[in-house]
């Protein structure tokens, strides 16, 4: 229950997802929303009603928007939705139409599942790569600089991570040092006879060029150059055993491979001399290379879209035990909420009973040992209830909870609303789309 203008209301918390992927849009649609959409998405949380907090993925091959909304009418989804779309689209120049063909949505445990899939690495163009729990880790560290985090989407998201940590160690994903740069690099040595005899520009400093070049070493280049439009090169090439170039112009024209991942230069045809051969490879997003790049005679561009078109699927194909555990994950973060109420009841009672007889125990002129003992016995009676009661609810038994919880201690609990489909409204508004 809440007061909002001065009325009660019941308020249903929902967790919504609403992403554009490599699978449901195109590069085009996602380099606009990684430049416009993160803050058009922050000021969601400050001036819709019910939005209270958000948090923004941006990747080279995704957007997502995680949001907690709180509503208390019927239809409050939808209308979060089509806020959210409409406030994205306008920020990153898309016609609305466009982005809610692009944009698939996720709700309550579904949401769950999702981003526990995604910080896995089950969702990625080269599926159980390695950097993708890092930058969902960082995206939840930017929200929370900005303000816009909520409990529910802490809580959310540290069981992403947990789930990923999992994933890593009881499956056949772990060890296996999947990425994007390793990918690019495999789909290269196919234009590449001999990396050790190749001149390597890297432009960027950041964590894709160290990978970059950890992954071009292990593919036996020497000649590895590093490029910094910021002016961190010289640091940056210290610190990995690189030689640092002060001139993007100069390298550029000696290099047989130039690889860019940085979010702060862009690369014009003019930079490459007509007919000498050189391979660029563009990890960035937005794009770090003209597209017009490609038509330099001698130039070949490897850029995203080419790259995840040639993702091989299968090779990288997602273990069914890493699937399952992701599905119990998102189980059990469900059921945690289901049993929040009802434990929290019982923990009410239990501490105020405990309160009271530390009351009386001070007034008979116990000490603080007393105490202590008194609220460790309450934790030690509360923790194997607490642990049944989530039990029962991943199996979907809490309305026994409650009936125990009636019977023997007159408790009433609060059930919270269970996850169901988003209406028949939002549908209408953002068709379904493979996620």
């Amino acid at each position: 229950m809440r007061r909002i203008q001065g009325h009660t209301v019941n308020i249903r918390l929902v967790l919504l997802c609403l992403t554009a992927n490599h699978r449901n849009a195109s590069l085009d649609i996602l380099e606009r929303l990684s430049v416009g959409a993160p803050a058009a998405t922050r000021a969601l949380v400050d001036d819709e009603l019910f939005v209270s907090g958000a948090v923004v993925l941006a990747t080279c091959n995704r957007f997502e928007a995680y949001l907690d909304i709180d509503e208390p009418l019927t239809g409050g989804r939808a209308v979060a939705v089509e806020s959210a779309v409409e406030a994205m689209a306008s920020a990153s120049d898309i016609p609305p139409d466009v982005l809610r063909g692009s944009v698939s949505v996720h709700e309550g445990s579904d949401a769950a599942a999702h981003l526990f899939a995604v910080t896995s690495g089950l969702e990625s163009v080269v599926v159980g790569e390695d950097e993708i729990s890092g930058q969902v880790r960082r995206a939840l560290d930017a929200a929370r600089v900005e303000g816009t985090t909520s409990s529910e989407l802490e809580r959310l998201f540290q069981k992403a991570a947990q789930t990923s940590r999992g994933v890593r160690s009881r499956t056949s994903l772990r060890g296996t040092h999947r990425s994007l740069v390793r990918l690019a690099l495999e789909l290269a040595s196919s234009r590449v006879a001999d990396w050790s005899a190749m001149r390597v520009l890297i432009v960027g400093t950041g964590r894709y060029a160290a990978t970059t070049a950890d992954a071009l070493r292990a593919r036996g280049a020497l000649d590895l150059h590093v490029f910094s439009p910021s002016g961190r090169a010289a640091a940056f090439a210290a610190k990995h055993g690189l030689i640092a170039d002060s001139s993007f112009a100069d390298a550029a024209g000696t290099a047989d491979v130039v690889i860019t991942c940085t979010a702060d230069a862009v690369v014009h045809a003019d930079a490459f001399a007509p007919g000498r051969r050189v391979l660029v490879i563009d990890l960035g997003l937005p794009r770090n290379v003209d597209p017009a790049v490609g038509s330099v005679a001698g130039v070949e561009l490897l850029d995203l879209e080419t790259i995840r078109l040639h993702a091989p699927l299968e090779g990288f194909g997602a273990h069914a035990d890493a699937r399952a555990l992701v599905g119990d994950a998102a189980a059990e973060f469900a059921a945690d909420r289901t049993a929040g109420p009802a434990i929290t009841a019982l923990r009410q009672e239990v501490l105020k009973t405990v309160e009271d007889e530390i009351s009386r125990a001070r007034a008979r002129g116990a000490g603080d040992d007393v105490e202590a003992a008194l609220r460790h016995l309450a934790g030690v009676l509360l923790h194997r209830p607490s642990l049944r009661i989530r039990e029962l609810a991943v199996e979907g038994r809490i309305d026994e909870v409650h009936t125990a919880l009636e019977t023997l201690h007159g408790l009433e609990v609060d059930e919270p609303p269970t996850a169901s489909p988003w209406s028949e409204t939002a549908q209408e508004m953002m068709p379904e789309r493979s996620a």
